[in-house]
């Protein structure tokens, strides 16, 4: 990922002391620089100074493009597979992977073992992705290159500030709101309401958070700071505000308010007593 050695991988195949062995045939001992297991990604160090891919962005990736996995699997050095983006945005959950919050990208190409922590690139010859896993042949996933950006940037400002990041958590897995979500949801409940811009809670994590503040599936947020505003259905960003407004799909006349101080949540719900404090998860 630089010049000066710092490598991103997948963190499953990393241990205390990893070998890294180049095309030809030199073998370094690196040195682990951040990992997160949750979101499976590593970075590690080494002293040579190496060529470097670009990353690019996984969320201009659309499904019919073309991808190249780059690997070594069964220790078969330099394997390049072609295929096609099958899906940009696989939810872990529909993998089998408990409590994901990983949107992966599903592609044809061909990996297998040994293939883990290899570039996924696209024909601009940009890093897309990390490969990280197969269900079968012809059906294979990788790790997003904005999941890695994210986890890159993370990491350089938890040691630039000498120590850890403190991940918000709420607890709320969410749709964008859009025109054609809106028509299938009336399709559902034609007392869903009009809403232009928002998210959707389409499912709440148990003992969350959200949960305990009186959160529910099918709730739809819609302000942030008194402000109505696209969200784009991240869930970090409502933890970075104040004053959300949500409306209740048990009582959408009624609607409530969830306000953050420092690392507690205090939830008022008008169709819930009493009020609460809550602690936001790291």
């Amino acid at each position: 990922m630089s010049d000066t050695g710092l490598i991103v991988t997948n963190a499953h195949v990393v241990s205390s002391t990893t070998p890294v062995q180049m095309h030809n045939g030199d073998v370094y001992e690196a040195s682990i620089k951040d990992i997160d297991k949750k979101s499976d990604i590593a970075t590690i160090k080494i002293n040579p100074q190496l060529p470097v891919l670009l990353l690019g962005h996984s969320a201009d990736l659309r499904p019919g493009e073309f991808v190249v996995a780059i690997g070594s699997p069964f220790a078969l050095q330099n394997t390049v597979t072609t295929g096609i983006v099958s899906t940009a945005q696989r939810d872990g959950k529909e993998l089998g992977i408990r409590d994901s919050d990983m949107d992966y990208i599903q592609t044809d190409a061909i990996i297998n073992y040994g293939n883990s922590g290899g570039p996924l690139v696209n024909l601009d010859g940009e890093v897309i992705g990390i490969n990280t896993l197969k269900v079968a042949a012809g059906i294979s996933f990788a790790i997003p290159s904005d999941r890695i950006t994210r986890f890159l940037n993370e990491s350089l400002d938890k040691h630039s500030k000498g120590g850890s990041i403190k991940k918000r958590f709420i607890g709320i897995r969410m749709l964008t709101i859009t025109p054609a979500l809106v028509e299938e949801l009336k399709q559902q409940n034609p007392d869903f309401p009009d809403v232009a811009s928002g998210i959707y809670v389409h499912e709440v994590v148990p003992h969350s958070p959200a949960q305990k503040g009186g959160i529910r599936d099918g709730d739809i947020i819609v302000k942030l700071n008194d402000d109505e505003t696209e969200l784009g259905g991240k869930s970090t960003a409502v933890a970075s505000y104040h004053n959300t407004t949500v409306y209740d799909e048990q009582c959408p006349c009624q609607t409530y308010s969830l306000n953050f101080d420092g690392w507690t949540m205090e939830t008022l719900a008008l169709t819930h007593s009493p009020p609460c404090d809550l602690e936001v998860g790291t």
